[in-house]
């Protein structure tokens, strides 16, 4: 059962057969790799792309695939897998056709289709069993490490994102203009090794599990970002609930003390952390206006949605009938800088909600169609938690988060490449065929 997700052994073998796995695995690793550098520009909301060398690198990715896919002659995907990937192919052509200006919709096709459907089919078709599902894991793991390091460092030194007039806010490389790129990062990083952790064997794997949970779980609290947190409590205590209930209760109490001693006798951002945390329970009675920017955006793409409700107001469609349809409280824009930039105010182009983005954008179909086909991932992959624990808990996890954070985010900047990549590693566990561990 611990074989699916383990660290590489010192064995020179093991070691040299990991070694080939990453070289077979590169492309995808390339896409990981890559989000470590500094991203130029904004981050677009909604369907925006960002034109990023990891965005280049997923296109790579693709073209690797297809070619080796030609050579190969054998069906790709099963009936199944083509069903469950191809399902948001149809809400957003349809939303496209449909738009009123088909034109400007052609790039939210392609950012939809690159993002849920081609970058994920890839990374599935790149994995050929649990290992190699390892190294991926361990990728995500390492990525979230290093950024997570850089964002501790901007804690530190004050060179951070501006937070509360204090340029503090961990973002790692992802700049002011993403502040939730690095959480995100993080955020993956500690769902997966919490996955690891619960799923295998007292040994080595798990204790660099816990020590690598511990590392990440510092720059997740000086990200401030309070959707992650959110989402990546609810998405580890799935996890704690699916590997046992006693286990469940032992480990929240362990967490519960580390964030005591980690933000209370350290004093890791006590002040700016309890009045964060504290803002979580005033989103209804005394709300920023951060918070009342994005209620005013939410009740904006619900009168989209009632306008259009079967086909939505078309791709992209979000910013051009944002005005039209929102109230005097939404502010102009949200205030960008630190971390390296200058001031500068960031338009507000998404409702920063994925499922009201889409319902919006692409109506009820759309919503159905791309739910349908996340949810068909979730459940495929708690189906077959007795295959593998580890790789379950990793893959239901994963999936978990994003459907949890998708309340509060949507795509948009350099770190959506890898949400696709994130789902792909998903999709192999819930879709492919898996060999009991």
């Amino acid at each position: 059962m611990a074989a699916a997700v383990t660290a590489p052994a010192l064995a020179p073998g093991e070691v040299r057969d990991w070694a080939r796995r990453a070289g077979t695995l590169s492309p995808v690793l390339a896409v990981i790799a890559l989000l470590l550098v500094p991203g130029e520009g904004g981050a677009q909301g909604g369907t925006g792309g960002t034109g990023t060398v990891a965005d280049a690198a997923s296109g790579l990715l693709v073209l690797i695939c297809l070619v080796r896919v030609v050579r190969g002659g054998a069906r790709p995907l099963t009936r199944t897998a083509a069903v469950v990937l191809g399902l948001p192919v149809l809400g957003v052509c349809l939303a496209a056709i449909t738009s009123n200006d088909p034109a400007a919709s052609l790039p939210g096709v392609a950012r939809y289709v690159q993002i849920f459907v081609l970058v994920p089919a890839a990374v599935l078709l790149m994995i050929r069993d649990r290992r190699d599902f390892a190294v991926i894991a361990w990728g995500l793991v390492g990525l979230a490490l290093v950024q997570g390091a850089v964002g501790v460092v901007q804690y530190l030194t004050g060179t951070g994102a501006s937070y509360m007039g204090e340029d503090v806010r961990a973002v790692g490389t992802f700049g002011p203009t993403d502040v939730m790129g690095m959480a995100t990062v993080v955020s993956y990083g500690l769902v997966v090794v919490t996955g690891i952790a619960l799923g295998s064997r007292p040994g080595r794997t798990r204790t660099a599990a816990l020590v690598c949970a511990g590392l990440l779980f510092v720059p997740l609290v000086l990200s401030f970002s309070r959707g992650a947190w959110i989402a990546t409590v609810l998405a580890c205590g799935v996890q704690l609930l699916l590997s046992g209930p006693r286990r469940a209760a032992c480990v929240a109490l362990a967490a519960a003390a580390l964030g005591v001693v980690m933000v209370g006798g350290l004093g890791i951002g006590s002040s700016m952390v309890k009045e964060r945390v504290a803002s979580i329970s005033q989103v209804a009675a005394a709300p920023d206006q951060s918070v009342t920017d994005r209620y005013t955006m939410w009740a904006a793409a619900g009168r989209m949605w009632a306008a259009e409700p079967v086909t939505g107001v078309g791709l992209k469609g979000f910013p051009q009938y944002r005005d039209s349809n929102a109230s005097l409280a939404l502010s102009s824009g949200s205030d960008t800088a630190g971390a390296g930039a200058a001031f500068a105010r960031q338009p507000l182009l998404s409702p920063h909600n994925m499922y009201l983005l889409v319902l919006s954008e692409q109506g009820l179909f759309g919503l159905l169609a791309l739910a349908g086909s996340w949810l068909a991932l979730l459940v495929g992959a708690l189906r077959r938690r007795r295959l593998g624990a580890d790789c379950a808990l990793v893959a239901t996890g994963l999936i978990g988060w994003q459907l949890i954070d998708f309340f509060y985010a949507d795509i948009g900047g350099p770190s959506t490449v890898l949400m696709s990549v994130v789902l792909g590693l998903a999709a192999w566990w819930a879709l492919a065929e898996v060999r009991r561990a």
